[in-house]
């Protein structure tokens, strides 16, 4: 059996978290491995990054950029492609897909700029599904009870970062879907599963 790539997107407090781990308990249960794997972060590198990105001061865009997409390449080659190789499924908290929509497009450095860098550096190691997990940035805003570097950014930088993701669905129909976020996650795990067996037909 191929493993699967499943990237969860969504603006802050969307829930991929949780749908994350929704996904994974229901693959286990049907007798599948799960790797839940989280960006920036999943490897030694990517945590140190997570640091920096999450924590630290104000940096230009295009270093916000660079150091996602580091992280990104680290995680590809240590954790995604060998669990892929051997039969599991990837579920992803984000991928290159929020590079897109937060450098690219909120940010302003440009959706094609952007996406040449990490498709560089991830060597083919691409999502099969990206699952945005639609929801409005408001209520998102709501749910975060600690606010990170990004997370703090404000609502209008989050309605940039939605209206992205909406492009992208539009720009790539058979790979990026956009799922209703509000929906109880077990139901969105449930969406996400289908749509990523429909996308390895």
């Amino acid at each position: 059996m191929n493993g699967a790539y499943v990237a969860l997107e969504g603006v802050e407090g969307s829930g991929k978290t949780t749908v994350s781990r929704a996904i994974c308990t229901e693959l286990e249960g049907r007798g599948i491995e799960c790797v839940p794997v989280r960006e920036p972060g999943g490897t030694w590198l990517g945590e140190e990054i997570r640091r920096l990105l999450l924590h630290e001061a104000d940096m230009t865009p295009w270093a916000e950029a660079a150091l996602f997409a580091a992280q990104r390449a680290q995680l590809a080659v240590e954790v995604i492609a060998p669990a892929r190789a051997r039969g599991a499924w990837v579920v992803a908290d984000r991928s290159l897909y929020s590079s897109l929509a937060y450098q690219g497009a909120a940010r302003g450095l440009g959706v094609d700029a952007v996406r040449e860098v990490n498709v560089a550096v991830l060597n083919g190691v691409l999502p099969d599904l990206v699952a945005v997990i639609d929801l409005d940035p408001v209520v998102g805003l709501s749910r975060q009870t600690d606010a990170d570097r990004i997370g703090s950014a404000g609502a209008s930088f989050q309605r940039a970062v939605r209206a992205a993701y909406h492009s992208l669905a539009v720009a790539e129909p058979d790979r990026v879907k956009l799922v209703g976020g509000a929906l109880p996650p077990h139901a969105i795990a449930l969406t996400v599963i289908g749509l990523a067996e429909g996308a390895r037909v």
